[in-house]
């Protein structure tokens, strides 16, 4: 499943391929991907808009045009690819963007449970897939004090905490696993009986994983690659996820996986005490 570094990766590498083409035709082979509007003013609208720009809020994709915005959510398998005009369709594109060039930006997903909006640029800021995100990780708001104020009612584990993207936006299993080992912190530890120190460590290991992630380019794994040709190379890096029964890093002590939240969670037993 794409989480936040994924899906910059994926924003990087369109904005290089896709910025300032207009789109000359859409074809909807699976409806159900638009969320909004109707489907037949959703191809009226886009037609003839030039993308612009592609900015990313959160697991969303934001694609600028003339007039709107595109919010492109990919959930758990959705990718894009850059096709000539005239190749097969693949069984799993379901929305094809044709540009003035004969290029087509295909939106490919597996489950089909990705999802699309096309809404005025002056509805942004109102726009209800956005409204309930929280801080992005690189945020200057996101404090010790933030993460009392949003914590200290709660105990529920960590683990469970960390995914939820109305507190802080992109951390996805994986990294919240990642986060967890590098801050030294349980993943069952309940969230309100973190300590400052705690607190810390995990602002502060947030953001070196997820930066280390971007900058290879995400994490590649069995139900997820970026399309157009990108595979992420962090999982070449991992420190604890998907490690369980291998020694641990820093102490030499057996992985341990758990399920919290119904989560794969790996651990260390003796680092993480």
């Amino acid at each position: 499943m794409p989480e936040l570094p994924e899906v910059e990766t994926v924003r990087q590498l369109l904005k290089r391929e896709v910025v300032g083409k207009k789109i000359k035709s859409v074809n909807l082979f699976y409806p159900k991907i638009i969320d909004y509007p109707n489907t037949e003013i959703f191809k009226e609208q886009i037609i003839n808009e030039m993308i612009n720009d592609i900015k990313r809020r959160g697991k969303w994709l934001i694609f600028e045009l003339d007039h709107y915005y595109l919010l492109s959510h990919l959930r758990m398998e959705g990718k894009y690819n850059l096709k000539k005009q005239g190749d097969l369709v693949g069984k799993h594109e379901h929305v094809s963007f044709l540009f003035e060039d004969n290029l087509e930006l295909r939106y490919q997903d597996t489950r089909k449970f990705g999802r699309m909006s096309l809404i005025l640029k002056d509805d942004l800021t109102t726009a209800k897939q956005l409204l309930s995100l929280g801080l992005e990780p690189w945020d200057k708001d996101l404090t010790v004090d933030y993460l009392k104020s949003k914590y200290q009612h709660k105990r529920l584990p960590i683990k469970s905490v960390l995914l939820d993207q109305r507190i802080v936006v992109g951390i996805g299993n994986i990294y919240a696993n990642e986060i967890l080992f590098m801050s030294k912190i349980n993943p069952l530890k309940k969230t309100n009986e973190l300590t400052d120190q705690e607190l810390k460590m995990i602002i502060k290991n947030t953001m070196i994983v997820l930066d280390k992630a971007i900058l290879a380019g995400g994490t590649t794994v069995r139900t997820f690659t970026a399309g157009i040709g990108i595979h992420g190379r962090y999982q070449d890096e991992l420190l604890v996820h998907g490690k369980e029964g291998q020694p641990c890093l820093v102490c030499g002590s057996k992985v341990l996986k758990m399920k919290v939240g119904g989560r794969g969670t790996y651990y260390c037993p003796v680092c993480q005490k």
